[in-house]
């Protein structure tokens, strides 16, 4: 997984949330209210460095799966079910806050794509009592694409469900997960934007 040059994933406004949420949010409003959407998966190079920087969130022996010699590159039809998971998730965010049913073509996505994380363990025949882990799907991309979406599962189904918020700021479509209890907004960035509207607004009406 070498860095590109330049990728607007390094640039993402919000990152550290759960593997799930930080798929969805890279996609984003730049510029506020009147802002426009970004879309930071626009090329494979930049699904490459996403993969990369969230190697950890994929777990250690994954992560050696992902970064092994042989690995294939990152396609266009790999970042096509990417960006398909990613909308599926947002689906998934959007309903659990607004405590709404899902869409059934995305729970099919995500399960579909949850299943490429399944995997055993085996007996290393080279090594006494080792472990090694192993996957059906041959392709790490796409495991990692499963887990992704396995991790949605638990998140959304999970006693951190009810933590995850949609951002409240008007001009911003990212979601979080409300830790600490106190947050309100994803960024420092939307809630200094919102009090700044909103002393402007009573600024306004005072006068």
């Amino acid at each position: 997984m070498d860095s590109p040059v330049d990728s607007p994933v390094d640039r993402l406004p919000l990152s550290g949330e759960p593997l799930p949420l930080d798929l969805v949010n890279t996609t984003f409003i730049k510029g506020g209210v009147r802002g426009r959407l970004l879309d930071a998966l626009g090329q494979t190079r930049d699904l490459d460095r996403w993969l990369a920087l969230h190697r950890e969130g994929f777990g250690a022996e994954l992560a050696r799966f992902l970064t092994a010699a042989d690995r294939p590159p990152v396609g266009e039809a790999h970042l096509a079910r990417f960006v398909e998971l990613r909308h599926a998730l947002r689906g998934l965010a959007g309903a659990r806050t607004r405590r709404r049913t899902p869409e059934a073509r995305d729970v099919q996505v995500i399960n579909t794509a949850a299943r490429l994380a399944a995997r055993w363990s085996e007996l290393d025949a080279g090594s006494a009592f080792a472990a090694v882990p192993r996957w059906p799907e041959p392709d790490p991309l796409l495991v990692a694409l499963g887990e992704v979406a396995a991790q949605g599962v638990r998140l959304f189904t999970g006693e951190d469900a009810e933590k995850v918020r949609a951002c409240p700021a008007p001009g911003c479509v990212l979601y979080f997960l409300k830790v600490p209890a106190r947050r309100e907004w994803c960024t420092a960035t939307c809630g200094n934007r919102v009090r700044v509207a909103r002393h402007s607004r009573r600024a306004r009406e005072g006068g």
